[in-house]
């Protein structure tokens, strides 16, 4: 395994060239019980281009979602070194991987992740404000391509699941990550609502050019993605 690069006092301090967008290698991740160590990742390798496509398989209790938060800097593997956009996010700081997410990686959740109290509009824009990279004219065309045109001064209790959904979308998005991260997206909708969430994400992920890694346990959605890989027990398998 290459070392760990020295901490820097950058934000972002640079680690070796490396030829991905997104880059793991050898994470590890366990969580202490009563029974012992629960062992979730055992060593896992992962790579994702830039404008590539790929959808993560594995059955509940895999490792999916464990992975995707270290990848998303929201939890620290136990081992092993993650790369997002040419930054080290085990020589960054909490602050400076809060900075990442905001202006580098968009996170799309199951369960929509919507803060009631805002509309519509006002959740899909928080991130890109946030960053400091509000377009307006962009946040309209991502409302108009989601079909929210109509609903942004909506509360999130008024729309349907499909609709949140597409809000969490707009607002991974609205940033022009580099990277979009989503974690079951689709999980909580039914099948129509997902293949609808899931044609208009692929849509707007081609239009900007990011690269996605979308969390799944269907075979039949993540057929629609350029590439497959599988967790089985926190291992990396063939897909």
């Amino acid at each position: 395994m290459t070392p760990r690069p020295a901490a820097s006092h950058s934000a972002f301090p640079a680690p070796p060239a490396e030829p991905a967008l997104l880059c793991a290698r050898g994470l590890v991740k366990r969580y202490a019980t009563p029974q012992g160590p629960l062992i979730v990742l055992r060593g896992v390798d992962l790579g994702l281009n830039a404008g590539e496509t790929l959808a993560l398989m594995g059955e509940s209790g895999s490792g999916k979602s464990t992975l995707l938060h270290l990848l998303a800097g929201l939890d620290t593997p136990d081992a092993g070194e993650i790369f997002v956009d040419g930054v080290s996010l085990g020589a960054t700081s909490e602050e400076g991987r809060a900075a990442l997410r905001r202006e580098r990686v968009g996170v799309v959740f199951q369960r929509f992740n919507l803060i009631p109290s805002l509309t519509a509009g006002q959740n899909m824009a928080l991130q890109a404000r946030l960053a400091g990279r509000l377009d307006p004219a962009w946040q309209a065309e991502l409302a108009d391509r989601l079909g929210l045109t109509n609903l942004l001064d909506r509360y999130p209790e008024q729309l349907s699941g499909g609709q949140q959904q597409r809000v969490a979308v707009g607002r991974a998005l609205a940033a022009r990550p580099r990277i979009l991260l989503a974690d079951e997206p689709t999980g909580n909708l039914d099948e129509a609502a997902g293949d609808e969430v899931l044609q208009l994400t692929l849509e707007l992920v081609a239009a900007t050019g990011c690269a996605l890694l979308l969390a799944t346990h269907s075979a039949r959605l993540a057929g629609r993605l350029q590439r497959q890989a599988r967790l089985v027990r926190g291992s990396m398998a063939p897909a």
